[in-house]
């Protein structure tokens, strides 16, 4: 069965968003703040285009926000579909997406952990951003998974040399 790079991605980055998004409602609704997570990261986001957000409403800066977060996800999904389809031809690429992979999260972390001081991206802890990126991961990876049976032999053969 032929699958679609685009479409893949495209599904696999919603799930991804969709999944992070109900992480961080989750923890604003247990910390009585519903919707906290979306305003602070809107916010932020629009200060870094020189955008001030004073006169908006938070339901605007949520809605932009949203916007960005699908669109980068849905962008995250597709680099990870087209990884995919590379590593049925090419299985070692497994090894090196991997390796990538931890290195963009670990290089993410310290990121979140040096904006805490900032006072806008200040109101998310980096262990939140963790278990929401790890959320995301585990969903999209479970889609790419699912979608791809023959990926579980590419990656021992890409970690262990073996078929």
């Amino acid at each position: 069965m032929r699958h679609s790079i685009l479409r893949e991605g495209s599904v696999a980055g919603v799930l991804g968003a969709t999944s992070v998004a109900a992480w961080f409602f989750i923890v604003d609704v247990v910390l009585r703040h519903p919707f906290r997570t979306p305003i602070e990261l809107g916010r932020g986001f629009f200060t870094l285009f020189g955008q001030t957000t004073n006169g908006n409403t938070d339901l605007l800066v949520v809605i932009g926000y949203t916007v960005f977060h699908y669109l980068a996800f849905v962008a995250a999904g597709i680099v990870v579909a087209a990884i995919v389809h590379w590593a049925e031809q090419q299985p070692t690429v497994l090894a090196g997406a991997m390796i990538l992979f931890v290195a963009f999260e670990v290089g993410f972390y310290a990121l979140t952990s040096a904006f805490s001081d900032v006072p806008v991206f200040g109101a998310l802890a980096w262990y939140d951003v963790a278990v929401g990126n790890l959320i995301a991961a585990i969903t999209m990876g479970a889609y790419m998974w699912r979608a791809h049976p023959a990926l579980k032999a590419e990656l021992i053969y890409a970690l262990e040399g073996k078929e």
